[in-house]
């Protein structure tokens, strides 16, 4: 039978590759036969990542990158190129925010957050949309959040930002499904990364305590989303572009 979830033959570029949510999927996606470009900030956790991968019997670089900065994604695109000749797969990961009262925020802090969860995927994906195009097949994948579909009065603009990755999702998919490229979108809820236990150490607050909220009674493991990514990145969602896949743990007692 036709393994559709083989990723064999396929490279796929992670960004925030190193930690949580990236380093899972990357692990996912290499397990089953990807070689992986791993983007992100910090080297160390990069590398860490690679040595994993490596270990797996497959092939990774680590690209140290900016992903708010356009010259640094394209970067990102042709060093994948130069070292795989081809690129199939654009997982959008990188990504976070701050959490604070909503007159609090400065005009800094707003594009910083933007440029991070929203700018990074719109220079990303267009880079990498122009090889995926001309060789007739790819498949991007953005990580947005449950804050895109929600009223987060203490995240304001990470909830917007995510909101409109949702949205240019649809575009994108709109503007090249015809041309080969799939665009999908998991928007997450609560997911046990550095991020949030960082988070959660400094307000002091139990993150396990957020899972409580949602019908499975407690938050995602990263290597959880990283399935839904495998699917999404994937020939067993072959037939699906455009979408974003709430997974959340499924409705708690309020039905959100």
């Amino acid at each position: 039978m036709n393994d559709r979830f083989s990723m064999e033959g396929r490279v796929a570029v992670i960004t925030g590759g190193g930690t949580g949510i990236g380093r899972a999927s990357a692990l996912v996606l290499a397990e089953r036969g990807a070689d992986i470009v791993l983007a992100g900030r910090r080297v160390e956790p990069l590398k860490s990542t690679q040595s994993e991968i490596e270990a797996l019997g497959r092939r990774a670089i680590a690209v140290p990158t900016d992903v708010t900065a356009a010259e640094q994604c394209q970067a990102v695109v042709d060093a994948t190129l130069a070292e795989f000749g081809r690129l199939d797969v654009l997982l959008n990961n990188a990504g976070g925010g701050a959490t604070k009262p909503l007159m609090k925020w400065t005009d800094e802090e707003w594009h910083q957050v933007l440029d991070l969860n929203l700018s990074s995927a719109w220079y990303l994906s267009r880079a990498a949309a122009k090889p995926m195009i001309e060789q007739g097949k790819g498949a991007i994948v953005n990580i947005s959040s449950g804050a895109s579909l929600l009223a987060m009065p203490q995240a304001p603009v990470y909830g917007a930002a995510k909101a409109g990755l949702n949205n240019l999702t649809g575009s994108m998919a709109a503007a090249w499904t015809r041309k080969g490229l799939r665009v999908n979108c998991i928007a997450c809820g609560a997911v046990r990364t550095p991020g949030l236990e960082a988070d959660a150490q400094r307000q002091g607050f139990d993150i396990d305590m957020i899972g409580q909220t949602n019908a499975s009674g407690r938050i995602a493991e990263p290597d959880e989303i990283g399935y839904g990514v495998l699917f999404f990145a994937s020939d067993a969602s072959s037939y699906c572009s455009g979408q974003t896949l709430y997974m959340h743990g499924g409705p708690g007692p309020a039905g959100i």
